[in-house]
């Protein structure tokens, strides 16, 4: 059992993770400054929601001196990427220095690089070197993830698709040709929970990508095919993709900006697969059909905590409702 410090954990990728160190008997703390956001991780019997501002350096000081591991979830698509990306995990790895915490875990993303073409890109790219500079000036045990786009039920990727092929007969696509290699979100939190207990993968950078390369256009053709609607793709070039964006910059939730069509610039995939140790990565086509018509998938599991009946044996035939 550890004490594990999970920032950024009551989004859609930290639920996952949250509830995989759950599973086996971690003590997961998730701080937030809305604990509404975080009220279905209160099912999880090891893990505590504490009402925190991590970006106030004593509070996120105090919170990592009591804690074995670290994990920094923290990230935005849009916004002060400096302050997200470069100096908060740049401070976080000082803290955990400064306590001899035995792990951080750094989630970065595919094609972070400081010569990248977007910002978000760039200043993945720096809070990499600056994680990077901590831990081989201070002997800091780090492991950093690279995913791809990341799929699961919660999603606002797949979902924001369906959402749209819902309302629009005609979806204009912009960028249409940019590749990804999703991955399932469960595999993402399989590897990160793995990765805390294996000493051959600290100073390691890891990609976490599915099996195959997608086209944007593939995605939401395949999101169309499983909506059972009938909706027609125009593929938009690279001027009307900008101009897309720019409109799109100024709608609520900012679903596109210009900085996401320069990032899809770099091919979301890696020349590398899901890394072997830990395990194989799932086929978005079968997980996608299985938690859309079992439900069983993202936070309808966490049902089985509440009932304290462990997760794989709910529907084993010598389990009896």
């Amino acid at each position: 059992m550890k004490k594990i410090l999970l920032l950024g954990g009551s989004g859609f990728i930290g639920s996952a993770i949250a509830e995989a160190l759950a599973k086996r008997g971690d003590f997961v703390t998730v701080p937030t400054r809305d604990r509404e956001r975080a009220k279905h991780l209160l099912l999880l019997p090891t893990c505590e929601v504490v009402s925190a501002n991590i970006r106030d350096p004593d509070t996120l000081d105090n919170l990592i001196r009591n804690h074995d591991v670290v994990i920094n979830l923290v990230g935005i698509l849009n916004g002060d990427f400096e302050s997200v990306h470069v100096a908060f995990p740049a401070l976080v790895a000082e803290c955990c220095a400064r306590h001899h915490v035995q792990r951080l875990v750094h989630i970065s993303a595919i094609g972070a690089d400081v010569g990248g073409p977007s910002q978000y890109l760039r200043s993945k790219g720096r809070g990499e070197a600056a994680v990077a500079e901590i831990a081989e000036r201070t002997g800091l045990a780090v492991t950093v993830f690279r995913p791809s786009v990341v799929y699961g039920e919660h999603d606002k990727f797949l979902n924001m698709f369906m959402g749209l092929v819902k309302f629009f007969p005609v979806i204009p696509l912009g960028s249409p040709e940019a590749t990804f290699q999703v991955v399932w979100v469960q595999d993402v939190a399989r590897a990160v929970t793995m990765a805390i207990d294996l000493p051959q993968t600290i100073g390691k950078t890891y990609p976490l990508v599915g099996p195959k390369v997608y086209t944007l256009r593939q995605l939401i053709e395949f999101v169309i095919q499983i909506s059972g609607k009938r909706r027609m793709v125009v593929g938009l070039g690279a001027g009307l993709s900008a101009l897309q964006a720019t409109v799109f910059e100024f709608l609520p939730g900012k679903i596109m900006t210009r900085d996401n069509v320069a990032s899809m610039r770099t091919p979301n995939t890696s020349s590398e697969p899901f890394p072997a140790i830990f395990g194989q990565p799932a086929a978005m086509e079968d997980t996608v059909y299985a938690y859309m018509h079992a439900g069983s998938g993202g936070r309808g599991r966490y049902q089985h905590f509440r009932e304290g009946i462990p997760a794989d044996s709910r529907h084993s035939p010598d389990h009896k409702s």
